[in-house]
C-alpha cells in the first residue's frame, strides 16, 4: 500500500492506516476487509453467512466507503454478492451505516461494522431500505451459487482485490449444509430426545423392580432383589431346618432363667451362712462372759 502519499497528520488517514494493521494483525475466520491500494477510503470485504442460518457456508462480498470525516461520521455499506437478505449494489440502511449517523461512535470501526452487518444478516428485515425477503430455500441456493465464483465489479485493481479476497474465504469457509433447515431442527430434537433418553431408561429401571406378587411357579435368583410379599408367601410354605433369628431371640429369655435361680439360691446361702457364724459367735461371746449356764438352765 502506498502509504506515502497520504498525510499520517490526518485524522481519517492515521485512524485508517491504524485499522488495516490490525485487521492484518489479527484477522478473522468471519470476514476479511482489505482498502484499495490507491484510495485507502474505499474497502473491499467478504463475510462468510452466519452459522445455524439459512447463510450458513456463503460468502458475500460487498463495498465500504469510509467519508473524509471517518471516524466521526459513519460508512456506508453495499453488497455485491446475491444473498437474498440485502439488495446488490445498493447503500445498506443500518444502525451502523449513514443512513443513521446520529447512532455511529467515532469509537466504532471497520471491524465492528463487518461484525454487526453479519448479525443482521439471519434477523427480519422489516421492511428496511434496501432489504430483500427471500424465502429461506430460495436464500440457501444463493448461498451455494456465492462460493462458485466472486462478484464481477469496478476496475481491474477492485476485482482484482475482490478475488483476492474470495481464495481466502473459500479455504476458511465451511461448506454450506446439505438438507433443509426443517430437517436440521428435527435432528436437533431427535439429539434432545437422546440425550434425554436415559433419565427415561432410569424410570422404567425403577418402575421395573417395583415388588411383585409371589407366584407358586416362580424362580428368585438374586435374594437381595426379591419383594419383601414374596419372602412372606414363602415362609408360610415351608419352615427352615435350623432355628431363626426371632426363634433365638425368644430361646434367650430361657436359657437366661435357671441362671437367675441359682444366683437366688446362692445368695441365700451365704445370707443363712452368715446368720450361722453371728449365733455361733454371740454363743461363744456369752459362755466367755458366765451367761452360757443361764441358757442352759432355761433351756
Amino acid at each position: 500500500m502506498a502509504e506515502d502519499k497520504y498525510n499520517r497528520k490526518n485524522p481519517a488517514v492515521k485512524r485508517i492506516l491504524q485499522e488495516f494493521k490490525e485487521m492484518q494483525s489479527n484477522p478473522s475466520l468471519d470476514f476479511m476487509s482489505l482498502p484499495l491500494e490507491e484510495n485507502i477510503f474505499e474497502w473491499q470485504f467478504a463475510i462468510r453467512g452466519p452459522g445455524d442460518s439459512e447463510f450458513e457456508g456463503g460468502i458475500y462480498h460487498g463495498r465500504i466507503q469510509l467519508p473524509a470525516e471517518y471516524p466521526f461520521k459513519p460508512p456506508s455499506f453495499m453488497l455485491l454478492t446475491p444473498n437474498g437478505r440485502f439488495e446488490t449494489q445498493t447503500k445498506i440502511c443500518l444502525s451502523i451505516s449513514n443512513h443513521h449517523p446520529e447512532h455511529w461512535q467515532p469509537s466504532w470501526s471497520v471491524r465492528t461494522a463487518l461484525v454487526a452487518l453479519i448479525a443482521f444478516m439471519p434477523t427480519s428485515p422489516n421492511g428496511a431500505l434496501g432489504s430483500l425477503d427471500y424465502t429461506k430455500e430460495e436464500r440457501r441456493t444463493l448461498a451455494v451459487k456465492s462460493r462458485e465464483t466472486a462478484p464481477t465489479y469496478g476496475s481491474p485493481e477492485r476485482q482484482k482485490l475482490i478475488d483476492e479476497i474470495h481464495e481466502y474465504m473459500l479455504s476458511k469457509a465451511p461448506p454450506v449444509p446439505q438438507g433443509n433447515q426443517e430437517s436440521k431442527v428435527e435432528t436437533q430434537k431427535e439429539e434432545n430426545e437422546n440425550q434425554q433418553s436415559p433419565q427415561s431408561d432410569v424410570v422404567e429401571g425403577i418402575t421395573e423392580t417395583l415388588p411383585r406378587p409371589a407366584q407358586d411357579d416362580e424362580i428368585i435368583e438374586e435374594p437381595s432383589e426379591t419383594p419383601s410379599n414374596a419372602n412372606v408367601a414363602q415362609t408360610s410354605r415351608s419352615v427352615p431346618a435350623g432355628p431363626t433369628s426371632q426363634q433365638q431371640l425368644l430361646q434367650t429369655p430361657e436359657a437366661r432363667i435357671p441362671k437367675q435361680a441359682d444366683d437366688r439360691l446362692f445368695t441365700w446361702a451365704a445370707f443363712g451362712l452368715t446368720i450361722a457364724i453371728v449365733v455361733l459367735l454371740l454363743k461363744k461371746f456369752l459362755k466367755a462372759n458366765g451367761y452360757g449356764a443361764v441358757f442352759m438352765n432355761e433351756s
